[in-house]
């Protein structure tokens, strides 16, 4: 139980401060806080937790993360499934926060605004097409996930885990928030896709599907024994 309260809390941190750094603090750099500030706020909220909640859960506040770990066989699947499960409850809810929180704004509207969902193609940022929001969310959560499960692995200085994950968010989202907003995370699409609704719910199986696929990838290269520590 103390590691799903801590997933659910640790996910709810990550979405409440990351996609809030988007809704609330502005993504317009000459008034708020722009693209960095968020990259940012995303990677020093999963550093924060990574010290956090690490000890506790492994801090994984991310179902591709969780099934990375089951990949490398680090993970049983009936543990990852209650992971998942608290990951997306504690999305879901800090979306929810947000969303009351941002309501309090007297011209915010979820419509035009958004919740800090994830998407792509017309009207969407950078406006780039779907093969291009796939392949990227594809490569980088893989990557992201090579990075976690190397950090946290054998022989790795533990004290450094949280900072290194913590930058590769930040160098991810510097890369990809004009291609998809950057999910590398199905719970931090699904939360805020279920009060954004309309194509951010359409759209949300792309933010599902590619960073599972990535993740998996990287847990069985580290299962076969190709990103094992050299001796």
């Amino acid at each position: 139980m103390k590691k799903m309260i801590a997933e659910f809390i640790g996910t709810f941190t990550l979405v409440l401060f990351g996609c809030g750094a988007a809704v609330i603090a502005g993504a317009d750099g000459t008034t708020g806080i722009g693209l960095a500030g968020i990259s940012f706020a995303f990677g020093f909220a999963l550093m924060g937790m990574a010290y956090g909640i690490g000890p506790v859960s492994g801090c994984h506040i991310n179902p591709a993360v969780s099934l990375g770990a089951v990949a490398a066989g680090r993970m049983q699947v009936g543990e990852a499934v209650q992971y998942i499960a608290a990951q997306i409850s504690g999305a879901i809810a800090a979306a929810l926060v947000l969303l009351t929180i941002a309501t309090g704004k007297a011209d915010y509207s979820v419509a035009i605004n958004g919740l800090g969902q994830n998407g792509w193609g017309a009207g969407y940022l950078g406006e780039y097409n779907m093969a291009a929001a796939f392949l990227f969310e594809l490569v980088a959560t893989f990557l992201f996930v090579v990075v976690i499960l190397g950090a946290t692995g054998k022989g790795a200085p533990a004290a450094m885990a949280g900072l290194a994950i913590g930058i590769t968010l930040v160098v991810i989202h510097l890369v990809g928030i004009k291609v998809t907003g950057v999910s590398v995370n199905p719970a931090r699409s699904i939360g805020p896709a279920l009060f954004a609704g309309g194509h951010a719910i359409s759209q949300l199986w792309l933010f599902i599907v590619a960073p599972v696929l990535g993740a998996v990838a990287a847990g069985f290269l580290f299962k076969a024994g190709l990103l094992d520590q050299a001796e």
